[in-house]
């Protein structure tokens, strides 16, 4: 099997993939960060998130039924995510696995370069997923792409006093976010996946997914915007 220079994993939010309707620019400049990225020899593993295909869903299945299990809609958000990810995957052609995986230690005999997931699990984020196939590759960064430039000490939406944190220990993030996950939970990295990722001491960066030119940044090593949890 080929030995890559590196190995890294970036979780992209499904309001960055669909917002409103499939964002192919971003998905276009998105691609050209990471055929950059692989030139040196390294392989990248993406999680493709649910966003608001998963929420509208949700949202239409508990007008047709009010007796839902949780697990239930969370299974329906997981399949949202697969749409998302086969087109991820489809986005790279040749150069990627040839399916998506279902699960962070599924068995990959392949030396492609991008390997595409999508949800795992009732009860596990994408994040969760994310960290577990750091994890299973060996990879010892995970980025996180959403729509938030950084961490902050509280929510930007609801507060216009909150400070960016751009350098901060798990035991600090988990002194802001908590320790706890549902489904749906608005934190910018799950605490379960969290807790999992300080076991491993991963890096996990926090980064705005709407900007590729500071992803190309954090790649290569050079000045970014963004939040480093290590």
């Amino acid at each position: 099997m080929r030995k890559f220079n590196q190995t890294i994993v970036i979780s992209v939010g499904g309001s960055l993939i669909c917002p409103e309707s499939i964002d192919v620019d971003f998905l276009k400049d998105f691609k050209k960060v990471i055929l950059d990225y692989i030139k040196e020899d390294n392989r990248v593993i993406l999680v493709a998130g649910g966003g608001k295909i998963c929420r509208k869903y949700n949202e239409a299945v508990k007008q047709l039924e009010d007796n839902l299990l949780a697990e239930q809609l969370d299974a329906m958000g997981i399949r949202a995510t697969k749409l998302n990810a086969e087109l991820v995957r489809l986005a790279f052609g040749e150069l990627a696995y040839n399916k998506i995986l279902d699960a962070p230690d599924e068995k990959v005999i392949s030396d492609k370069q991008v390997i595409v997931a999508g949800g795992w699990k009732p009860g596990a984020s994408s994040d969760n997923m994310a960290v577990n196939l750091a994890k299973f590759f060996g990879a010892k960064k995970v980025i996180n792409l959403s729509n938030i430039d950084y961490v902050y000490d509280k929510n930007p939406k609801e507060f216009k006093d909150a400070k960016p944190i751009p350098k901060m220990t798990w035991p600090e993030f988990f002194q802001l976010v908590g320790e706890d996950w549902k489904p749906g939970m608005n934190a910018p990295f799950d605490p379960i996946a969290s807790k999992l990722a300080q076991e491993l001491k991963l890096e996990v960066a926090v980064l705005n997914g709407k900007n590729t030119n500071n992803l190309m940044s954090y790649l290569k090593e050079e000045k970014f915007i963004g939040t480093i949890i290590s």
